[in-house]
């Protein structure tokens, strides 16, 4: 693969990294400690993620439990989980802090789909962009050195190729998050 095209390359790799990693924030009706990544917890001054506060395990396929290494952290881990995102109520016992995942009823599932697709759309648009990009530098490389024209279409035929193959995995993606949140 040509330098050039290595770049971009790189770019939208990091695309479908960051769509991989929003997709697993997202919840499926089954406990994922994934849901807890983007979640902040103020420790000493310093916002600090849960993994890093306490112990987290699965107890059971819909339920995650928090065991924070110092008692003092339960309600700072409390506050930290009702100011997030994530629409569940923490149950804290004064040992553990409970996160119970209700059934997703029907309507929520395809609420959930139409965000999976959003985010999809949103990703697609980012990698055609690094294209665009791609394009625009492989014209102004035409002016100042001294490159064919047949060889910028080349760079642009393969840079359209993998765009192609991102937005094919895109839509994998898509579908595959999809099916995961309306499986019963």
């Amino acid at each position: 693969m040509d330098d050039r095209i290595k770049e971009y390359d790189q770019k939208m790799q990091k695309t479908i990294d960051h769509l991989s990693s929003d997709f697993i924030t997202i919840r499926a009706g089954r406990a994922n400690p994934h849901v807890l990544d983007k979640i902040k917890v103020d420790y000493y001054g310093t916002p600090t993620p849960v993994q890093q506060v306490g112990n987290i395990s699965i107890p059971d396929a819909r339920m995650i439990q928090i065991q924070p290494w110092e008692k003092s952290l339960l309600k700072e881990i409390e506050k930290a989980i009702q100011t997030s995102d994530i629409g569940i109520n923490p149950t804290n016992d004064g040992n553990v802090i409970r996160l119970v995942f209700p059934e997703l009823t029907e309507e929520r599932r395809k609420e959930l789909v139409k965000e999976v697709k959003k985010k999809g759309e949103a990703d697609k648009v980012a990698i055609r962009n690094i294209r665009r990009d791609g394009n625009d530098a492989f014209k102004k490389l035409s002016k100042a050195e001294d490159i064919s024209e047949d060889e910028i279409k080349e760079l642009s035929d393969e840079l359209q190729k993998l765009t192609d193959k991102y937005i094919k995995q895109v839509d994998q993606m898509i579908d595959e998050k999809s099916k995961e949140i309306l499986t019963v």
